[in-house]
């Protein structure tokens, strides 16, 4: 994390310490008075991974008791071992599905969704790649669908070069593969497979960098980390092309790649100080984070929203 990043997250925890002592702000008090102790475990998305990870460097600076380990073993990957009660809370690039929720509740593991960021899913061309600035969702079906016999740039529209497709693409366990092929292929997992699946988006980064004819997509912060190395191409959905951007996603004319991204704490980590205090931080402060990990931010309606889901979720850790 750089320099303004670290000042500009411990600014905001230092005032959110302060409001804490005058009665106001989401509290985070150690439930003893005393300094904030203990581990917070969190896996899933390594779409929302950088944002957690941010959030969790700088508690952890004002809260040097608590560890807060953050992995990204993938959406699915994840709700597998948060289900099985391994970690306190879970990111996700998706919802949760219902066989994933009833395999928490058959394990007694209750959880909240939280609507933490937005998120413009990009799809990426090497830097060589000047013809394909736009692309239709028809153009992305006949890549992608699972029956697509499409390998050469040339065979996706006439007037494209003579280039080999060089596809990347999130792995099976990413809720970036279950939203991509949703809304693309009209099917959630329905894809072609011959392509590199990866849930570390700087192997897509690498392998659409390094080839001519390289095709991928991943959330719009890895984009932006990497915008000398990759081009984000525009996507036209019957209205015109529309690049991602903050704004795109937030006025919703980046349709349908523009997503909501969550976090899912479990309700009885919750009833530990460190965790609750954890995510008074995340919580009261998301739009701020969002901000320094260079993602889309929630507009007012939807940061109000935040506050009131995890309101009634503490609630019901406490009750």
């Amino acid at each position: 994390m750089n320099t303004c990043k670290a000042a500009l997250a411990a600014t905001i925890f230092t005032s959110a310490l302060a409001l804490a002592a005058c009665g106001g702000g989401s509290g985070g008090d150690s439930g003893g008075g005393g300094a904030l102790s203990g581990a917070v475990r969190i896996d899933g998305s390594s779409t929302v991974y950088p944002l957690t990870a941010l959030a969790a460097e700088d508690f952890m600076a004002e809260n040097p008791g608590v560890q807060v380990t953050v992995a990204s073993s993938g959406t699915g990957g994840g709700f597998e071992k948060f289900c099985r009660g391994e970690t306190d809370a879970n990111d996700a690039s998706r919802a949760i599905k219902d066989e994933e929720k009833a395999a928490c509740e058959a394990a007694g593991i209750g959880s909240g969704q939280l609507e933490i960021a937005v998120d413009a899913l990009t799809v990426v061309v090497n830097k060589e790649n000047t013809w394909a600035t736009c692309l239709t969702l028809d153009e992305l079906a006949a890549i992608w669908s699972p029956d697509s016999t499409v390998t050469n740039w040339s065979e996706v529209r006439s007037g494209f070069p003579d280039v080999p497709l060089a596809l990347f693409g999130a792995g099976t366990d990413s809720g970036t593969f279950d939203y991509f092929t949703d809304v693309v292929n009209g099917e959630e997992g329905a894809s072609r497979t011959d392509f590199t699946p990866t849930e570390d988006d700087n192997v897509t980064v690498q392998g659409v960098s390094g080839s001519p004819g390289g095709l991928g997509y991943f959330g719009f912060t890895y984009f932006q980390e990497n915008s000398d190395k990759i081009s984000a191409v525009e996507i036209d959905s019957g209205a015109g092309c529309v690049a991602p951007s903050v704004a795109t996603a937030q006025d919703g004319t980046y349709t349908p790649l523009a997503r909501p991204l969550f976090i899912y704490p479990s309700v009885n980590s919750l009833k530990q100080p460190q965790v609750k205090a954890f995510f008074d931080y995340y919580v009261a402060y998301s739009a701020s984070l969002a901000e320094g990990a260079l993602f889309i931010p929630l507009n007012a309606e939807q940061s109000a929203k935040l506050q009131a889901d995890y309101d009634a979720l503490v609630s019901q850790a406490g009750s």
